[in-house]
């Protein structure tokens, strides 16, 4: 398959996507974020129609397919006005480490309530002090008899209050040489020495940010997913997928920002003709829309090579995804906001709020910095900074 002329299998996923987006849209987001709710309903539904599993392998569920489709499903439902963060979380990072590492146990235990919407997991890597730097964590496992115990703490972690579990990055030490290396551990939001702490952020959404503290969290043997010294493969696995979704979370967003401001442009009337008539309100919309369709192409890149197995390939254009696609978001939702002067800043037209939520792109999962500096030595062979 060409990754730059949709199938007609994905046009129709995306239509179909669309159009439940549509029953739920914006103003059901804003209604559920007033009322400090998660976004249940829609969740549930998306679930049930097996739009949240689409990436997870059949025999536990799910529809078989890759991040390709999952990437359609999230773009849909942001262009929609409702996108779900935790699709990034729960099926494309944790759902993904678990069907290609976990052990039939995992498998059997989890990948089906992922698949449906029944169950939800979320992801734990940031820490106060390691940020981008994985090589920092310092949340720690060993052994105590065939248990583990965990000890460290997370920094804005997504969705931990409506999570069965958190797939939580740790490291333990090599017999061998001593050194940290990464693990991941599954850990159950309500064991024992497992603390969340909300974090009050400006950012209005239904997903809340925690700290978490884990204090000498035992976990039994089985908690470890995949093999103790393969971490870095299995985090990377779990990683790229997480900055395809943020590319398909970010374009999804920018498609609606843009959509209101071209209903605006084509309605609005101040002299004789509507205001999109004039280049000055026209050019940069065209504008806009022409970065969002590009780092679309390159999101479809990135999920394509991921996909196919090509996890080297897929890392890099994965990472160019994400930062094209935040970029392009950004510059939407200002674009939008302009088009509409005063009443871009409104309650009624909802634009104001995405100003802060197309920022988060920027800035998470990673940094568009540490983007840049991994082009720089990976894809251009430049010395590194750091």
């Amino acid at each position: 398959m060409t990754t730059h002329v949709e199938s007609e299998e994905h046009k129709a996923l995306r239509s179909a996507v669309a159009a439940l987006g549509k029953r739920y849209g914006r103003d059901y987001l804003v209604r559920t974020v007033a009322e400090g709710k998660p976004l249940t309903e829609l969740w549930s539904e998306a679930g049930k129609l097996g739009y949240l599993g689409v990436n997870l392998p059949q025999e536990y569920g799910g529809g078989g397919e890759g991040i390709s489709e999952l990437a359609i499903v999230l773009e849909e439902l942001g262009a929609a006005g409702s996108p779900l963060l935790m699709l990034v979380v729960s099926p494309a990072i944790c759902g993904t480490v678990i069907a290609r590492f976990g052990t039939e146990d995992q498998k059997t235990r989890w990948l089906p309530g992922l698949a449906d919407g029944t169950r939800l997991m979320a992801f734990g890597i940031t820490e106060p002090d390691a940020g981008s730097n994985s090589h920092r964590i310092t949340t720690t496992a060993r052994r105590d008899g065939t248990d583990w115990l965990l000890t460290g703490r997370k920094v804005f972690i997504s969705g931990v209050d409506m999570a069965d579990a958190v797939l939580i990055v740790g490291r333990t030490e090599d017999a061998r040489t001593g050194s940290l290396k990464p693990c991941l551990f599954i850990v159950p939001t309500d064991a024992e020495g497992f603390r969340k702490n909300p974090i009050d952020m400006e950012l209005s959404a239904a997903e809340k940010q925690f700290e978490l503290v884990l204090d000498d969290v035992r976990l039994p043997a089985d908690a470890l997913v995949g093999d103790e010294d393969a971490g870095l493969l299995q985090l990377f696995a779990g990683l790229n997928p997480e900055r395809i979704m943020t590319a398909a979370f970010a374009i999804g967003m920018g498609r609606y920002a843009l959509a209101k401001a071209i209903e605006y442009a084509r309605d609005r009337t101040v002299w004789k003709s509507p205001i999109g008539a004039h280049q000055a309100v026209a050019h940069p919309l065209a504008q806009a829309h022409i970065d969002l369709e590009l780092a679309r192409l390159m999101m479809q890149k990135a999920a394509h090579l991921y996909d196919a197995g090509d996890d080297i390939g897929a890392g890099e254009a994965a990472n160019m995804a994400k930062y094209a696609a935040a970029e392009a978001c950004v510059k939407a939702v200002d674009q939008a906001v302009h088009t509409l002067g005063g009443n871009g800043l409104t309650r009624e037209f909802g634009l104001a709020s995405l100003i802060t939520a197309a920022r988060v792109a920027r800035i998470a999962p990673v940094s568009r910095e540490m983007i840049l500096n991994y082009v720089s030595h990976q894809t251009l062979g430049l010395p590194k900074s750091y």
